[in-house]
């Protein structure tokens, strides 16, 4: 099980560079996304290799792999219309890879409700719940309503949060909840 620590608190740091980058400056360094997406998948061979010998290994990179694959879906779908940025995707496949699917998949859904509930919270702080919220109603039924009946949204009316900060909540908290003693 010291494996699970070592790549939980490398997730964690992965998490909390990246938090502190989007949050200061709106960037994830892709240095540090790309970066643990190619490391993780051989660190997970290497130990695979030291514990369990060579089909661990080859277990170990395929589930780094595919923890990258299907914790970067979502995000990209999201990046693909227009509500995410390419950081993001890069950041949730990396932390796909490290902690592996079930992890991964667990982490990115803390995170993704982390941040619904910081952007809750930052929209009544600025007086915008509301109006954002029929911003949301709009985009929701506009595709049901007669082409006269729709209702127009400016980019303006749009918001935007940084994902950083919330991916670290998530991580932090699937990395307390997978914690086990040795």
């Amino acid at each position: 099980m010291v494996q699970v620590r070592v790549f939980l608190l490398c997730a964690v740091i992965v998490s909390a560079i990246a938090a502190y980058t989007d949050w200061r400056k709106g960037i994830i360094p892709p240095w540090l996304s790309m970066g643990a997406l190619v490391l993780a998948p051989i660190g997970h061979a290497i130990f695979g290799a030291i514990y369990g010998g060579k089909a661990a290994a080859v277990e170990g990179f395929a589930l780094s792999v595919a923890g990258a694959v299907v914790c970067a879906a979502v995000p990209l779908l999201l990046y693909y219309l227009g509500g995410g940025k390419g950081g993001d995707v890069k950041l949730l496949a990396a932390l796909g890879a490290i902690c592996r699917p079930m992890i991964g998949i667990e982490l990115e859904f803390y995170g993704f409700i982390a941040a619904a509930i910081f952007a809750l919270g930052r929209l009544a702080y600025d007086g915008k719940l509301l109006r954002t919220l029929l911003n949301s109603l709009s985009l929701l039924v506009n595709p049901f309503l007669p082409k006269a009946r729709r209702r127009t949204l400016t980019p303006e009316a749009m918001t935007w949060t940084r994902l950083g900060p919330a991916v670290f909540a998530g991580t932090c908290l699937a990395a307390f909840l997978h914690w086990r003693p040795l």
